[in-house]
């Protein structure tokens, strides 16, 4: 783990739980693509900087979610490097409280403000085209998150977290995804797009993206199909949610709650727009049940 792989002689990621992309842009010089899950993530980072010679310029975050920024913090207070995220993950980047906020739907209690969905604030800035450094190109991914991000750079595209392996689409079921619709029309891209490598972060590096992208779609269909089958009657969420929980073989903890039950509350949108599923109202319950 945090071992450094060269896919080009500027492009490298870095192996870790959510991989995070190094190129260099100067003889000495490098910025990353996101900076991992914790201080000990960035810790281990600026280890293999210096083990290079390296200095760090800027982090180019893809998206707000702590795995992703969890390493921010420690890194820019080390090198002074400057950090930017796109949209509205440049307002999840420097307030990390709305993350765990956003999940639960309220305040979070403190089983749920941990590092693991609660990165710590840095100084964040937003990011443009003018930020980039030379040759660098932005590939809008929305749909896992807001407004989340790719980078394309040299022939390798950083993809960080539109679709997952086959292992935990196989292990989880249900992945988390904010919008749906743009989840779908994010993978359709992914699987036409031509790189000669590509980097997700959840996911093998490889050279052609485009079987595991139609497995995730696969996936996000199969999942609308379960949710429309369980509301042949009408059902309150917490019994829609329970049903998938079972037929996925998950585990209930409070974490799961809220991010499995974020994503399902977003599919649950996307069928009622595309006149799949309707609600009731009754006896103070709001009912979901197929058209």
């Amino acid at each position: 783990m945090y071992e450094l792989v060269r896919l080009t002689d500027k492009c490298y990621y870095i192996e870790s739980p959510a991989k995070i992309g190094l190129i260099k842009t100067g003889e000495n010089e490098v910025c990353l693509i996101d900076s991992g899950n914790d201080k000990d993530a960035g810790r281990k980072v600026r280890q293999l900087l210096d083990a290079n010679g390296w200095m760090l310029k800027a982090i180019y975050n893809t998206h707000s979610n702590a795995d992703h920024i969890g390493g921010n913090k420690y890194l820019q207070s080390q090198t002074g490097c400057k950090i930017y995220a796109p949209g509205i993950e440049y307002d999840f980047a420097c307030h990390p409280i709305l993350e765990p906020s956003f999940l639960y739907g309220g305040y979070p209690s403190r089983d749920l403000r941990h590092k693991f969905l609660m990165a710590q604030e840095s100084d964040c800035l937003p990011l443009t085209v003018d930020s980039l450094p030379e040759g660098m190109e932005i590939i809008p991914l929305p749909g896992h998150f807001f407004d989340m991000v790719g980078f394309k750079y040299d022939g390798v595209a950083y993809i960080a977290d539109c679709l997952s392996s086959n292992i935990t689409l196989d292990k989880y079921g249900i992945g988390f995804v904010y919008d749906i619709e743009s989840y779908l029309s994010t993978l359709e891209t992914v699987k036409a797009m031509d790189s000669t490598f590509f980097v997700p972060s959840h996911a093998e590096v490889c050279e052609d993206i485009g079987e595991l992208a139609q497995h995730n779609i696969d996936k996000v269909n199969e999942i609308c199909k379960k949710i429309v089958d369980i509301c042949s009657a009408p059902m309150i969420f917490e019994d829609i949610l329970k049903r998938l929980f079972d037929e996925y073989a998950l585990k209930m903890t409070f974490e799961q709650y809220c991010l499995v039950g974020s994503s399902v509350r977003s599919y649950l949108s996307y069928l009622k727009d595309k006149g799949a599923l309707n609600v009731i109202f009754e006896d103070n319950y709001l009912k979901w049940h197929k058209i």
